[in-house]
This record gives structure tokens, C-alpha cells and sequence, in this order.
């Protein structure tokens, strides 16, 4: 026996071993499970109050909790956050010490303690009261000092934690976690929060990029290409040129497009030795009916036109066919939706 195994019992057959860990691994998941499942009658007036509190709040909920209920009442306030309720953490022994000024009078503050006697969470309770702050305590302990003191309780009790000594914090937090996301998504849907908006939070994630629309991403205004149809193939180039699309709109005296003329037209245009650029109208050698799309579709929708149809640029049209906005591959690329 050495340093790193006295004081372990001695390893038995393996076999026995893996039957052993798996079993109770499935004991845990029994346990937490039938944790999650009792909250459901738990769902009351209360649940029903915290949430038109949150919804009538001028400010931010701010979430406190200590030791394990911390890591919980932290992605309590990353999910409130980012699902359309303006939320942050606040460390109850910071707050004791300064950051307690964090929280302003028209913030709301959902406390979370499995006991409800947390002491750090106690001491920063009547300063809250003080400020004017409702208060919304989820406890596993209806009868605890902070249940009685907030101003809706939601109550995350279990009848046993999944650690086989009732010491680790396990049934119980993830009973607590559950209750967090219950809170967030009841609250989402009563503001009739989307995936645009949701997107629109998570702009670097791989979700806010697939929900980017055309609109984001196009050139729009003096920086679409465009010509007219009178214009010639000269007139047409430099156009290309100044924009940096690859490509040209061809539109008529109404505004609406007639043509696209691209790199490829301009290939072909030059193979036909008898082509005066200066003389020949864009319009000979313009594309008439070019793939369009329109500025409220998926960028991601782009890409898969473009790559279908083996091109490198779309114009973005309204519903009367007028021009509004361009965009080719490399605004794709840079948006990173490809």
C-alpha cells in the first residue's frame, strides 16, 4: 500500500467494480429525478407572483445564492439574461462588503439558500427590504427565516439528496436548477420572446449566426451596385469596380430591376471581339432573370442559393423588385454563417 491508496478499501473484482459504479450512477439519476418530478405540484400562487414581479420590475433581477446554490443562482442569471429578462449575479459575501450597491431600488433579487438560514444571504435581506427591493427567495425549506421574509417563495425542497451520506449538495441543486429554468422560460413566454430576439443576445454563437437575416448582412443604400439600363458595358465595369461585388444591377427609369451583370457576363462580353465597351449597352450582355432573394430571409438561405446555383452574388429585392441591398460570399464568410 502506498500514500495514494492508504486509507481506500482495497479494490475488489473488476467486474464487481463496474456493476457497483453503474448502479449507482442509475441510483443518482432515480433520485434527482424523482426530485425534479415532485416540483411539478409545487408550481403554485407563488411561482405564478414571483413571475408577475419580474415582469412588472423597471430594473434587472439580481441573483444571489452561496457555496452550491452560488454556481446555481449564477446560470439562474445567465438564462434569465439571455431569454429576455435582464439579469446579473451578485456574490452575498461581496455584497456585505460594497457590491451590495450593485443593487439598485428598482432591481428585483431572487435569493437563492436550500436551508433558507444562509447566513451571508440573511445579512444582506434587511438592507434589501430597507431599499425597497421585492424579493423572491427559492428555498428548500418553507418554514426557513428567508422563505418568510421574501415577498414570493418558491420552494425547491427534496425528500433526500442523491449523496449516500445527505452531505453533497446534489438532488437538491439540481432541483433548484430546474426551478431556475422553469422561472426563465415562464418568463420568456409571457414576453413573447423569439428566436430573432434570442439571436440577437447570442451574436457569436453558432445559433445567432444561423438566425442572422439578409438585412444584417447586406450592402445597402449608395454601396448596392447599380446601373441603368442605358448604361453601357464601360459604365458598367467601373461600377463593379467601385463596388467590389463582382456584379452590377440593371434597373429601369421605375427602379426596378431588369438584369444583373457579373464577372462571368463580362468574360463573355470579351471573348466577342466585335463588343465595343464603350458603344454596347449593358443590357445586350446583362443576365435578365438573376437569382434574387428577398432582405427578411436567412442568411443561411444565401448561402445555400449560392452554392445550388454556383454563383458568388445576390441582390436583395423588396417586394415590387426594387433593389435594396446586395451581398456575395465574402459578406457570408466575414458573417461567419458559411
Amino acid at each position: 500500500m502506498n500514500a495514494r491508496t492508504a486509507g481506500y478499501p482495497a479494490a475488489t473484482h473488476r467486474g464487481h467494480d463496474r456493476a457497483a459504479l453503474v448502479a449507482s450512477a442509475r441510483k443518482v439519476i432515480g433520485i434527482e429525478a424523482r426530485g425534479i418530478e415532485a416540483l411539478a405540484s409545487r408550481i403554485d400562487g407563488d411561482f405564478s407572483k414571483a413571475c408577475q414581479l419580474i415582469l412588472a420590475c423597471p430594473g434587472r433581477v439580481v441573483v444571489s445564492g452561496m457555496g452550491k446554490s452560488g454556481h446555481i443562482a449564477r446560470k439562474t442569471a445567465a438564462t434569465l439574461a439571455s431569454t429576455g429578462s435582464p439579469a446579473f449575479f451578485v456574490h452575498p459575501g461581496e455584497a456585505s462588503h460594497g457590491d451590495i450597491g450593485m443593487i439598485t431600488r428598482d432591481d428585483i433579487v431572487l435569493l437563492l439558500s436550500n436551508s433558507g438560514e444562509t447566513e451571508e444571504i440573511l445579512t444582506i435581506v434587511p438592507f434589501l427590504k430597507r431599499q425597497g427591493n421585492a424579493l423572491i427567495a427559492m428555498t428548500g425549506n418553507p418554514a426557513s427565516s428567508l422563505a418568510r421574509d421574501a415577498d414570493a417563495h418558491l420552494d425547491a425542497s427534496v425528500s433526500v439528496e442523491a449523496c449516500p451520506l445527505g452531505l453533497a449538495p446534489t438532488a437538491s441543486t439540481t432541483a433548484a436548477l430546474v426551478l431556475g429554468d422553469a422561472l426563465a422560460i415562464a418568463l420568456l413566454e409571457a414576453r413573447g420572446f423569439t428566436a430573432d430576439d434570442f439571436a440577437r443576445s447570442h451574436p457569436a454563437g453558432a445559433l445567432g449566426r444561423r438566425l442572422l437575416k439578409i438585412s444584417d448582412v447586406m450592402h445597402t443604400g449608395a454601396a448596392i451596385p447599380s446601373v441603368g439600363s442605358d448604361a453601357t458595358l464601360t459604365e458598367a465595369l467601373m461600377e463593379m469596380s467601385r463596388k467590389g461585388l463582382g456584379m452590377t444591377a440593371i434597373v429601369g427609369a421605375d427602379g426596378t430591376l431588369q438584369g444583373v451583370f457579373t464577372d462571368g457576363d463580362l468574360r463573355r462580353s470579351l471573348d466577342d471581339h466585335a463588343v465595343d465597351l464603350r458603344a454596347t449597352p449593358v443590357s445586350r450582355a446583362m443576365s435578365r432573370h438573376p437569382k434574387v432573394i428577398g432582405p427578411d430571409k436567412l442568411a443561411a438561405e444565401a448561402a445555400q442559393l449560392m452554392e445550388a446555383h454556383k454563383i458568388h452574388a445576390l441582390l436583395v429585392v423588396d417586394d415590387e423588385r426594387h433593389v435594396v441591398g446586395a451581398l456575395n460570399i465574402h459578406d457570408l464568410l466575414r458573417a461567419r454563417v458559411v
